[in-house]
């Protein structure tokens, strides 16, 4: 598999032709799994093949129990010099209720461990919302990072997805359903805390201190093109987006044939304004109307914008129209309420 995406990385070589990489991610799967000399190898093919930024932001998603001393340390050695924790709770019924592998020890030392080895960038995610996460529970949970003075902090409502084991178990009677009215006070409360102790709500999910915003995630939402290589991988060039087949063995079969396993959608107008509006209504820096104009529909936007304005859920500072914290609980619906309806 190793191989197969070094060599997908010389397949794809023109697809950022003449754009410098800012940011690398690695994430999707289990990365942490690497060893130094493959993550080496991924960062060698990247260079032969890319323009790289000296100061390129290049994070790697782990799990607690994935991140033992000795891992943080090989880590440190390499280029890495972000790290993304799926810690989700600091409660043990959390956890177990998650099905998550690590329990609440592990996911504090974990934190303490790579802050001593020397990583300072990172971001840690958390769950809101789960039948089993109490007030107090949640309060305590973003509390625990403020203490160990993580810098960026990316939390999540538990959503319950058609097929999954708690699908079962919700429509077995054996797991409570996720209670939205629960889920937006626990929202409405991270906000409060996360403004108290400083922290910028930069985006719907995503908190971070000044200048520390996660750079990845924001080249997104703010439309910028992306490669994404290996299976299930997604890349964007802002007019069309491709997705690798999800089966690893025909994944591996076509890169052994020297062909992209993909494939691939161009956008109309109305869906590039729609993914548009979708992604930068979820920033604090929101929709920009110049940009809306260069697609010619800034008469069905601002019609539509309006009526949130007029209700307190959105508000416009010169060409930015961005939601308040009452319209950031309602986000989704909004943005779909401005779409425009695609052929």
């Amino acid at each position: 598999m190793v191989d197969a995406i070094l060599k997908e990385i010389d397949l794809q070589k023109d697809y950022l032709a003449n754009k410098t990489i800012e940011t690398i991610y690695f994430g999707g799967g289990t990365p942490s799994l690497l060893d130094e000399r493959e993550l080496n190898l991924f960062f060698e093919k990247i260079h032969q093949n890319y323009s790289v930024s000296k100061d390129t932001e290049i994070t790697l998603e782990a799990n607690p129990d994935d991140l033992t001393f000795e891992k943080l340390q090989m880590l440190k050695t390499t280029p890495i010099n972000r790290l993304s924790i799926g810690v989700q709770s600091f409660a043990e019924v959390d956890l177990q209720f998650m099905n998550r592998a690590h329990n609440s020890t592990e996911a504090q030392s974990c934190i303490q461990n790579a802050q001593s080895i020397g990583f300072d960038n990172l971001t840690v995610d958390l769950i809101y919302g789960s039948p089993t996460t109490s007030h107090s529970q949640w309060e305590a949970n973003v509390q625990q990072l403020f203490d160990f003075k993580i810098p960026h902090l990316s939390c999540y409502c538990l959503t319950v997805e058609p097929g999954t084991a708690l699908d079962h178990f919700v429509k077995k009677g054996k797991a409570q359903p996720v209670d939205e009215e629960k889920s937006a006070q626990q929202f409405e409360t991270l906000m409060q805390m996360m403004e108290a102790n400083g922290y910028d709500h930069y985006e719907i999910s995503n908190f971070a201190k000044p200048k520390m915003y996660a750079r990845h995630n924001s080249n997104y939402w703010f439309g910028k093109s992306y490669l994404g290589v290996g299976p299930s991988a997604h890349s964007f060039d802002g007019k069309s987006r491709q997705w690798n087949v999800a089966n690893n063995a025909k994944y591996l079969k076509k890169i052994d044939q020297n062909e992209l396993p993909f494939e691939k959608e161009i956008l109309t107008i109305q869906q590039q304004y729609n993914e548009y509006v979708m992604t930068s209504l979820r920033t604090m820096w929101g929709c920009n109307l110049e940009k809306i104009k260069s697609w010619e529909l800034e008469n069905h936007f601002l019609k539509k914008a309006e009526v949130y304005i007029q209700s307190g859920k959105m508000r416009r500072e010169n060409d930015a129209f961005i939601l308040t914290k009452e319209g950031k609980l309602l986000a989704d619906n909004i943005s779909m309420d401005l779409f425009l309806a695609t052929d």
